[in-house]
């Protein structure tokens, strides 16, 4: 069976816990690895590395920094079919999905190379007599990265790249599920030039987790996953003190008005609830149409659509539409879920609780699911499926529909599909979502806007890539300075004001 370790001070090393979580094949839900987690002690000894070899890191001048980023994305764009294959393996990610998740973090890492403008600070000169003022930004020291199972090239990469850019050394705890990707990118990021120790791969469990949330050496924490997972890091981390950035779960609300293009939406809403098996924060899980005509001819586009979608391996080809979810349990719970929703008087419009694929009869598969006449106080509506499972709650009116996607305690991402300027102009100025799409499902902000979503979808005050992620990464120091220029004044035991 094969073992998969850790990367420590550039390069890969074997666990010492004796501990190990097993790391399957989605498409057979045959284990085909196991992954060791790591002690207390391996994580401390990690950190205490990464603060050693971060200080000749941080002191090196920003445009060195950028080089690496340049040649991280020359030798992602090199590698991209390998590391892709990895993923699908481990994750059950369709090959061009993958691409896709791999792609997405890249697009980050260009951003990154622009790094030497972003950590620029600000000057005044002559602020006061012979008193020149100017910032600086700093690098925090060691941070850390807590990433999920459902993007693991995109989300590490999105954390790694502006904290590396910065100056600090990182270490990254991604999800035991599927590992590997994630090592490989750190064995990419040595031969682009990082020194050893900067990057720190851990692989782990809650006591890793623990273990970075108490460590006094880091100084930052990212987090992606679920919402009560990321209130209990956020809580804990800030509680030691740390700046932390967690987020956490969605249920993200397409709205469909009556003058929308009904195709365009039904492809949209196609693609975007059951793409990577509805394994995404920014899936659509609830289409809200409004009027009863307009529900009845969306219903009528979605369900041939859905009918016809393509569920298997990465390996059948390019032209599967979504994969196995990543594990037993997670099958499991999507199933348990549509179980309620019937139970509790949802229509069930197509069934796939019967889905089975020949010769993959043990894979983790979910066929595809459409419930009509979901009403907010079920628990399909209320709750993150994360599966391949689209509810359609009927609105009468706009305002109706508005408030749906308002009132949820989740504010992720949210979409409206309209023909009508003022509809669309007024829907993103008062939804109190953090990404909103018009005429768009998924949208995610391309690298150089932030990433970040609102209410329990959010904890912390900064989102994820952009510029800001160099805000998080860095600290200002404000320099006041004063150079004597003949002028003897003696001691002042005053603020005086600035003449």
């Amino acid at each position: 069976m094969k073992e998969i370790g850790h990367w420590i001070n550039g390069k890969l090393v074997a666990g010492t816990s004796g501990r190990f979580a097993d790391v399957f094949n989605p498409a057979t839900g045959e284990v085909q690895a196991r992954v060791a987690l790591a002690t207390k002690a391996e994580l401390d000894q990690a950190v205490a590395d990464a603060a050693r070899a971060q200080v000749a890191w941080g002191a090196t001048n920003p445009q060195k920094r950028a080089r690496v980023m340049m040649e991280m994305v020359r030798l992602i764009n090199r590698d991209m079919d390998k590391l892709a294959e990895v993923l699908s393996s481990e994750h059950g990610k369709t090959f061009p999905d993958a691409k896709g998740d791999i792609q997405r973090g890249l697009e980050v890492i260009e951003f990154c190379i622009g790094a030497p403008h972003l950590l620029k600070g600000e000057f005044t000169d002559s602020a006061g007599p012979g008193i020149d003022m100017y910032s600086m930004r700093q690098p925090l020291g060691v941070a850390a990265g807590i990433t999920p199972f459902n993007f693991p090239a995109m989300i590490p990469l999105w954390k790694m790249g502006p904290a590396l850019a910065a100056g600090n050394a990182y270490i990254l705890k991604p999800s035991e599920r599927d590992p590997s990707v994630p090592l490989m990118l750190a064995a990419l990021f040595q031969e682009a030039g990082l020194p050893d120790g900067v990057l720190q791969v851990i692989n782990g469990d809650k006591d890793s987790v623990d273990a970075i949330l108490d460590n006094e050496t880091i100084q930052g924490i990212g987090f992606v996953g679920s919402t009560p997972i990321a209130h209990y890091i956020y809580s804990r981390g800030t509680a030691n003190g740390k700046r932390v950035q967690c987020f956490g779960g969605a249920k993200n609300h397409m709205i469909i008005m009556p003058d929308a293009d009904l195709d365009q939406a039904a492809d949209a809403l196609v693609g975007a609830g059951y793409g990577a098996a509805g394994e995404r924060c920014m899936a659509i899980s609830v289409a809200v149409p409004v009027g009863e005509e307009t529900a009845d001819r969306l219903i009528e586009k979605l369900v041939p659509r859905i009918e016809k979608l393509k569920v298997g391996p990465w390996t059948a080809g390019n032209d599967v539409d979504y994969g196995p979810v990543v594990t037993g349990a997670a099958k499991a719970n999507i199933l348990r879920l549509v179980e309620t929703g019937v139970a509790q008087g949802a229509k069930l419009v197509v069934d796939g609780r019967d889905f089975s694929l020949q010769g993959y009869e043990d894979g983790f598969f979910v066929g595809p699911h459409l419930f009509d006449h979901v009403t907010p106080d079920m628990d399909i509506y209320k709750q993150e499926i994360f599966g391949p499972v689209l509810s359609t709650v009927r609105a009468k009116t706009y305002e109706e529909a508005l408030k749906l996607a308002m009132d949820h305690e989740y504010g992720n991402g949210t979409a409206i599909f309209t023909r009508d300027g003022d509809t669309a102009r007024d829907f993103a100025a008062r939804v109190n979502v953090g990404m909103i799409g018009i005429n768009v499902p998924i949208p995610v902000p391309l690298a150089y806007h932030t990433f970040g979503g609102w209410k329990k979808s959010s904890f912390g005050d900064l989102n994820q890539h952009g510029p800001d992620a160099f805000r998080f990464y860095t600290r200002t120091k404000t320099v006041t300075s004063r150079w004597p220029s003949g002028i003897k004044e003696g001691s002042a035991f005053n603020f005086k004001a600035m003449d």
